[in-house]
């Protein structure tokens, strides 16, 4: 055997889902399928399947950091991204491990944070401490900060309906002062396509994608931040990232599969192999 150059590494620093549909199974299955290394925080153990959550246990914020810490000591870190993030602590922790090894503005690190702040039905994940954590404390490190629009809604107030209202949505997230933000149409009810945005301050630049007529959808938010993640360890510019990423999930959510009685994931099988299930 002869040593082979290592891959580029990412760090997803999220939830596991014990039904390998979203979270951090999903985070390292694009990783992989990308390219890409990926190395893990633990933040959260959910019990969780295809018709829903029913039960979270936190890992202790000093071990959600100590894991940071671990990898980015010995492997380091090409880019990073948050999935759920359970509480103020482990937020103030992991931006803590974060800055001690310069992970995000301010650093040489792209550090991409999506905020998991609602289920799939719209409802809070999330307490208002960590909420506002995010908001004050995470966004403002952040490179890039990627919410879908039930996310906007419980982040800013602002309900976006239609795609005329995305450039505000984006602005009133931007004012908490990330880098750039991606703003995530999938949820919109009317539009025939997906439209994302992608705003840094000054340009707004729409992302038009198909809309699939398909309810298994898991994980898509996910996949998107963690296809982007994957760009940026591998040197891409953020318009670059956002776009590749933007075509990984779209694939990913034309393959979906039904799995168990609820709602299956998208898949990221596209990318490895001819589709053969």
């Amino acid at each position: 055997m002869h040593d082979s150059t290592a891959p580029p590494t990412a760090l997803t620093i999220a939830g596991s889902d014990s039904g390998g549909s979203a979270g951090l199974h999903a985070d390292l299955r694009t990783f992989f399928a990308c390219g890409v290394h990926g190395t893990t925080a633990v933040t959260a153990v959910t019990v969780q399947n295809t018709t829903g959550v029913s039960g979270v246990v936190e890992v202790p914020p000093e071990t959600v950091a100590a894991q940071v810490d671990a990898v980015a000591s010995d492997i380091g870190v090409g880019a990073a991204k948050t999935g759920m993030l359970a509480s103020a602590a482990t937020i103030d922790a992991v931006l803590d491990a974060c800055d001690r090894h310069g992970i995000g503005r301010g650093g040489t690190t792209p550090f991409v944070v999506d905020p998991v702040a609602a289920a799939r039905s719209g409802e809070p994940l999330l307490h208002p401490d960590a909420l506002d954590a995010l908001r004050h404390r995470a966004f403002p490190r952040a490179t890039l900060v990627t919410p879908n629009l039930d996310e906007v809604r419980l982040l800013t107030g602002i309900d976006a309906r239609t795609r005329d209202d995305l450039l505000d949505a984006a602005k009133a997230v931007y004012d908490f002062g990330p880098q750039w933000v991606l703003i995530k149409s999938g949820h919109l009810p009317d539009d025939a396509e997906c439209v994302d945005l992608l705003f840094d301050g000054t340009e707004a630049v729409q992302l038009p994608g198909p809309r699939y007529a398909t309810e298994h959808t898991h994980g898509a938010g996910d996949v998107f931040a963690s296809a982007i993640t994957a760009a940026l360890a591998k040197g891409a510019s953020m318009p670059d990232a956002v776009r590749g990423g933007k075509r990984f999930v779209t694939r990913s959510v034309a393959d979906a599969y039904p799995l168990g009685s609820g709602v299956g994931p998208v898949s990221t099988f596209w990318r490895i192999s001819p589709r053969s299930y």
